[in-house]
């Protein structure tokens, strides 16, 4: 990540989820809260992105429910090093896949 600002599209890209689900995580939780454009287009800040993270984790990698995930970032801090470690692991399997593809 090298930018100031990432667009809706860009963030939803970063998480393989659609722009509805961020702009519902964006309405359901207060650390989200991207800055608009003149246009009213969404601007994403890093910190924006890694709080999408650590709630795409609770949800989508631990099964947490939304009120579960709240409650989980209201009471104790997300482990970052274990996201990281599953953003690597699924990062290498994507490019297992990749390379299985091109056999």
């Amino acid at each position: 990540m090298d930018k100031l600002y990432y667009s809706i599209s860009e963030v939803a890209d970063m998480f393989g989820v659609n722009t509805s689900l961020i702009r519902y995580w964006e309405k359901e939780f207060d650390c989200i809260r991207p800055t608009k454009n003149k246009k009213g287009k969404r601007q994403f800040t890093r910190s924006d992105i890694e709080n999408l993270r650590k709630i795409f984790h609770l949800t989508k990698e631990c099964g947490f429910t939304l009120a579960g995930a709240k409650e989980q970032l209201k009471t104790s801090d997300v482990d970052d090093e274990k996201i990281k470690a599953i953003d690597t692991l699924v990062e290498i399997k994507q490019f297992l896949q990749e390379l299985k593809e091109t056999l």
